[in-house]
């Protein structure tokens, strides 16, 4: 599935009758769904008692038979479900849909969004939280550049942190505790990478705010309300120690397709722009910040509109998005597959459209020596297969120009109409679904070598010539599946290459044991040096075990978070857990939120600073354990 994780989410069953087709699953009894707490249900569909509110029913009367059914591309609930509830209501007034919103009352327009959204109106600002910095704590540090370039945290993505700047060794990281924890209001999950500049934490979250937290207190200097969830991390633009003058922006992006520049010192909106124009286009790989550009991964949600009978199927095109750091104009876009054209018609007599597909849902990395980015891509959603599906390509920094690319799988067309049998848009049931989630890795070998290092939803894992693209190695460490294999990030560390797996005992293929667990291979070579097994069984697909997030490499040691909710130390050389933790017990926040973690997974991943590890926990999607915490561990004295 191409869009993310929540992509491959949608394609499970008991997933997918949670979000997108409840009713039509049941009725087919397709599925057993999993046991989900009532304090974890946020979303329409998810909870009985939202489907009897006032709001599902102006829903079902005005607005369902267009967008259940997909009628003129209209935005489907499942993307819908993901904005805050301001914004659906400001379309309704004075944006997109005022010509529907003139027929409704403003009563009505407040009930509709808010059971779309799952979340009261208001919900989302934070304004007033009981927890805003006042004095000193309320000021940035110009003193204090960003430590990190982004979701990577170097350009390379190797995840790596020099000691230097995590201040963290082996006997510190055995004596860990709690510092402080932050509560994500009105929150079931939380998969945005955090990053720390100018004496802050800076993060976003499901609730589509992204907050700027003093780093020593947990308190709130800014929070700045997004139209819709930030899933990504958050990237902040570099300047020169102590310049009193400088006036460094913050980027990121929401599942709506737009990309933010806000003003790192009042987070006040600098810039936004809409990143693709389809209205199932979201942002979930971090963008990269290079010199002037900010390099946008675009991909969309549009395998699952693929399920509606009347759904013309498909027509979204991945790419990459070249843009004016200061000011978000487009300096060069390239697409990873060509226009869309009628392929055939259908059963229901709907065009049939392709190619699609080629979503990238991962940050790009950055080769500076060479001048090119490397992003790796998902499958396509319709006939035909195209080149660059299920692919490790290199673009060229200035232009975009396609220099090579790698297909580790070809011919994988898969939506998730091959799921649910609802429309006859599913291309070949049987393909993998194979996308690149993870991050690419450009690192050396203990040879001295560098090498492109791709992880795939397969569970195989390859190294690449950086100059052409040429295979080196491929090694397999999973068994993969459409929510298994490598998911979402890899590091790198002195020649090793450690390897997150998240392999579901539930489904996959039969053809090699499933791994989840921590793998470290020698870069050189792809051999296998070590592995740690995540050994626990689950009797739901909420707690299936595995690593299906980022992870971080410092001092020789790798800080991992499982799906499971224990966040681990360990040795890089053997293996060996130093340190862990369960994040999902619920514990007091400074902000007064009532808080608990959950599955660590998606784009997120553990940083190390200054001898703390901050870590955002819970997922809750694709079957995963929800939460809502933000946690900032310390060394005890």
């Amino acid at each position: 599935m191409s869009s993310d994780s929540d992509s491959a989410f949608l394609k499970r069953p008991a997933a997918l009758a949670i979000r997108v087709l409840i009713p039509a699953l049941l009725a087919l009894g397709a599925v057993l769904l999993p046991p989900i707490r009532a304090a974890e249900i946020n979303y329409a569909g998810r909870n009985p008692e939202l489907e009897k509110s006032a709001g599902a029913q102006v829903y079902r009367e005005n607005c369902a038979a267009c967008h259940d059914a997909g009628v003129n591309r209209a935005p489907q609930r499942l993307l819908l479900q993901d904005l805050t509830p301001e914004a659906i209501r400001s379309a309704l007034v004075d944006g997109a849909m005022r010509p529907q919103g003139s027929a409704l009352s403003d009563d009505q327009k407040t009930a509709v969004a808010e059971y779309l959204s799952g979340r009261k109106l208001g919900a989302s600002a934070v304004a007033d939280a009981p927890n805003m910095c006042k004095g000193a704590a309320a000021k940035f540090d110009l003193g204090e550049p960003p430590a990190f370039t982004g979701w990577g945290l170097d350009l390379a993505s190797t995840h790596s942190i020099p000691a230097a700047v995590s201040r963290l060794d082996k006997a510190g990281a055995g004596r860990l505790t709690l510092k402080w924890a932050f509560g994500f209001p009105n929150s079931s999950r939380s998969r945005s990478h955090p990053i720390v500049a100018g004496g802050a934490i800076l993060v976003g979250n499901h609730n589509g705010s992204v907050y700027a937290l003093d780093r020593e207190t947990g308190c709130v200097r800014w929070a700045y309300a997004a139209q819709a969830e930030v899933r990504t991390g958050v990237v902040v633009s570099p300047w020169r120690a102590g310049d009193r003058s400088a006036h460094p922006l913050v980027y990121f992006g929401d599942v709506r397709g737009e990309v933010y520049a806000v003003n790192l010192l009042d987070g006040t909106l600098a810039w936004k722009m809409r990143a693709d124009a389809h209205p199932a286009a979201v942002i979930t790989g971090t963008p990269t910040l290079f010199e002037d550009k900010l390099y946008v991964p675009v991909s969309s949600v549009e395998e699952a509109y693929a399920t509606s009978p009347g759904y013309a199927c498909c027509n979204f095109r991945g790419s990459v998005v070249a843009l004016d750091a200061r000011s978000g104009a487009e300096k060069w876009r390239t697409w990873l597959v060509d226009s869309a054209a009628t392929q055939g018609t259908s059963k229901g007599g709907l065009d049939k459209l392709g190619p699609s597909g080629v979503a990238v849902w991962n940050s790009p990395s950055i080769d500076a020596a060479r001048g090119q980015l490397y992003v790796a891509t998902g499958d396509n959603y319709s006939l035909p297969a195209t080149g660059l599906s299920d692919a490790v390509v290199a673009l060229d920094l200035a232009t975009g120009r396609i220099r090579w690319h790698y297909q580790a799988l070809a011919e994988d067309t898969w939506n998730v109409a091959c799921v649910t049998k609802t429309s006859d848009s599913c291309p070949d049931e049987n393909d993998p679904d194979a996308d690149f989630g993870a991050g690419t890795v450009l690192a050396k070998g203990k040879d001295g070598k560098e090498l492109v290092l791709a992880g795939q939803k397969s569970g195989w894992v390859y190294g690449l010539d950086p100059a052409n693209g040429q295979l080196t190695w491929k090694t397999r460490v999973g068994r993969g599946s459409p929510g298994g294999g490598v998911h979402f990030g890899m590091a790198s560390e002195d020649g090793i290459l450690f390897v997150p797996v998240t392999d579901n005992y539930f489904y996959g293929p039969k053809d090699f044991p499933p791994s989840p667990g921590l793998h470290a291979l020698d870069i050189a070579t792809g051999h296998p040096l070590w592995n740690y097994a995540s050994t626990i069984k689950c009797a739901t697909m909420q707690c299936a075990p595995g690593m299906g997030g980022s992870i971080t490499a410092t001092a020789g040691m790798v800080i991992a978070g499982d799906d499971d909710g224990i966040l681990r130390i360990f040795d890089g050389a053997s293996g060996k857990v130093l340190w862990s933790i369960d994040t999902k017990p619920g514990v007091t926040t400074v902000n007064g939120v009532t808080a608990h973690g959950g599955a660590i997974s998606g784009g997120v991943g553990p940083i190390a600073y200054k001898g703390m590890v901050i870590v955002p926990s819970g997922y809750g999607f694709a079957s995963k354990l929800p939460g809502n915490i933000l946690l900032v561990y310390g060394v005890a004295k």
